[in-house]
């Protein structure tokens, strides 16, 4: 039967959940109890689309208000306007940031809306280049004692994770005791990454890589901040053979990426489809990445990278963190579980392939009604 050429977007909810930490929780500039989770649908010719992202409540309000009507009765299958309609409708907010989050939340709904309308997952939609890409456990905060951080990345490396990530500079002194303790607990056969979440001077950050180059430390995230280009060139050119420079988990649209790779600041560029306005944004994140010749990583939201990663060119790993990994577990049947080190997409559904444990998730609710699936068509 012939699909349809438009498909009318008569319903869009939004909802929000906070979910504690297991305990408390810091890096190098922030500390945090607590993460929220904002989750839209849409639903169109009988199909629902679920998208997230990672974000305050008043991220869902801002979708509430100011997104919501511009997407209503326009038709679903027309992702690439509406994701350039909602850019022009922030323009007077500000683009990056919540309203950058907001698009995100809303774009992510609609290409899975579009995966389960066609009955393609979306890894397949968007055209599949792997079967599956590596992970690499990412928590060891600095709230966490040495003890702490030997037990969870123990625990990534019985599982088979080949690579972790701490964080570091809540306590500069201390952390190359934690480096080498993280080190011990690993092993030498394992893959050692820092993020010191721009906690750093320049020259205090030139001083750690050397001392981290011990521990054989090969990624240093963030050593000073991501808004400080110079300075990550400076750790770039100066830092230890072997070990690379990231950022870009903060970027929230193409010219953040294209300044940071035209400015040669990193290595290895890092962007986050809940932050970078969802699906379409990671997708130009992936082309400025093969223009310029550098991977590709993705930041957090595994359940929504896997597809993502494994359907675009120079993508390298996702960062496989502990907070999230644990959100999606619990909210969504389908989350992208690791295997072997490895995530692959889920190919058994259409689209992401998720669906809300609407029962199991309503005690954190902040924000939104309940939406129920169940009345729309699961295909």
């Amino acid at each position: 039967m012939a699909q349809p050429k438009e498909a009318p977007i008569d319903r869009l909810d939004v909802s929000a959940f906070t979910v504690p930490t297991s305990s408390p929780e810091a890096d190098g500039t922030l500390a945090w109890s607590e993460t929220t989770i904002v989750i839209v649908s849409v639903a169109a010719a009988g199909v629902e689309g679920l998208g997230y992202t990672y974000a305050d409540t008043s991220t869902a309000a801002l979708i509430e208000h100011r997104l919501r009507d511009l997407v209503l009765h326009k038709s679903a299958l027309d992702s690439g306007a509406l994701w350039m309609a909602m850019n022009v409708a922030v323009r007077n907010l500000g683009r990056l940031g919540i309203c950058s989050m907001a698009i995100a939340a809303v774009d992510n709904a609609l290409w899975d809306w579009k995966g389960r309308f066609l009955r393609l997952p979306l890894v397949k939609l968007l055209g599949q280049v792997r079967p599956a890409i590596p992970v690499y456990g990412s928590g060891g905060f600095t709230s966490y004692s040495n003890q702490e951080l030997a037990r969870q990345f123990g625990g990534w490396v019985s599982e088979g994770i080949r690579a972790v990530k701490m964080k570091i500079g809540s306590d500069p002194d201390a952390d190359p005791g934690r480096v080498k303790a993280a080190r011990e607990s690993i092993g030498p056969g394992v893959k050692l990454f820092v993020d010191a979440n721009g906690a750093y001077s320049r020259k205090q950050a030139l001083e750690k890589a050397e001392q981290f180059r011990q521990f054989d430390v090969s990624w240093f995230e963030e050593p000073v901040s991501s808004d400080d280009l110079e300075g990550l060139r400076l750790l770039r050119d100066r830092a230890p053979a072997g070990m690379e420079i990231a950022a870009g988990e903060y970027g929230y649209d193409a010219y953040y990426f294209r300044r940071m790779l035209e400015a040669g600041a990193v290595d290895v560029l890092q962007a986050d489809a809940t932050r970078c306005a969802g699906v379409t944004g990671f997708l130009q994140a992936d082309a400025l990445c093969c223009a310029f010749g550098l991977p590709l990583s993705a930041h957090t939201a595994p359940s929504l990278h896997a597809h993502l990663c494994c359907a675009t060119q120079r993508a390298r790993n996702i960062e496989y963190f502990y907070d999230h990994v644990r959100i999606e577990q619990m909210f969504f049947d389908g989350a992208a579980k690791a295997e072997g080190g490895m995530l692959r997409p889920g190919l058994s559904g259409p689209g992401l392939g998720l669906a809300l444990k609407h029962q199991d998730v309503e005690k954190y609710r902040v924000y939104g009604n309940v939406t129920h699936q169940s009345d729309l068509q699961r295909i």
